[in-house]
């Protein structure tokens, strides 16, 4: 595991993929590296096997491009805030000390994203307390020369899964999106199960994966672009001038 510029927390191993693959893609092609953190294995899914959703969500990382990507194995359906799932985060966020963090929407119909969100950002947080000391029980994800300094991010940014809501700003990603596509494409388990003891699910058929293209879509039409991934920050995005976010044409 190595520094990166940005660092993408997911629940599940295809929600970084719904929400931010675009955007994901984007910057590592503007030459930033990213890595992907999965907290869970996605266990509980109805379809795919823990198996299957590893080596599907290593195939997207490829797509996407990001430098590594990495799965806590916290328990599917039992995302919540503990001194063990805070500790992990802040010794990840200290170890690759990102400039920016995204992390999921607090506002979300999935118990464990919206659990997610919150003790993401707490732990985030913490990581830059000087006075906060994070657990040594030895993580296989960690170098054991890596870093437990303090280390504060310069931004932390929420992206959907899910639900949506007015953004704080969009990102254009239409210049990558086939990558999204693709990267989506490579949790078949998820998206267009083949196995015998395949159930309908909310994500299979294409439905889905139209009401993700559709989102962005739609906010690309209001931003003046094809496609576009909203961000929310919870402090006001700062600009350098006026022109410095002009609409395209």
């Amino acid at each position: 595991m190595t520094n990166v510029d940005l660092l993408v927390f997911g629940p599940h191993p295809d929600d970084i993929e719904i929400g931010f693959g675009g955007s994901v893609a984007l910057h590592v092609a503007r030459g930033f590296r990213a890595g992907l953190c999965d907290l869970t294995r996605g266990e509980l899914g109805s379809n795919g096997t823990v198996d299957d959703r590893l080596a599907e969500a290593e195939a997207a990382r490829a797509v996407l491009g990001a430098d590594w990507r990495l799965n806590l194995g916290w328990p599917d359906g039992g995302v919540y805030e503990s001194s063990e799932h805070v500790d992990d985060v802040v010794r990840l966020v200290r170890a690759c000390q990102p400039e920016v963090v995204a992390i999921p929407y607090w506002n979300d119909r999935h118990p464990d994203h919206r659990a997610a969100s919150e003790t993401l950002s707490r732990a985030v947080f913490k990581a830059g307390l000087r006075r906060f000391t994070a657990g040594t029980v030895q993580r296989p994800w960690l170098r054991p020369d890596s870093t437990s300094e303090p280390w504060k991010p310069r931004r932390v940014c929420y992206y959907f899964i899910n639900d949506d809501a007015p953004v704080s700003f969009g990102l254009d990603v239409s210049e990558v999106y086939d990558k999204k596509r693709q990267a989506l494409a490579c949790h078949m388990s998820q998206f267009a199960p083949v196995a015998p003891d395949a159930v309908p699910t909310r994500l299979t058929g294409s439905t889905f994966r139209q009401l993700i293209e559709s989102r962005d879509a739609y906010l690309g039409a209001l931003t003046g672009v094809a496609y576009a991934e909203g961000v929310i920050t919870r402090e006001p995005p700062l600009r350098a001038s006026l022109f410095d976010d002009r609409r395209a044409g």
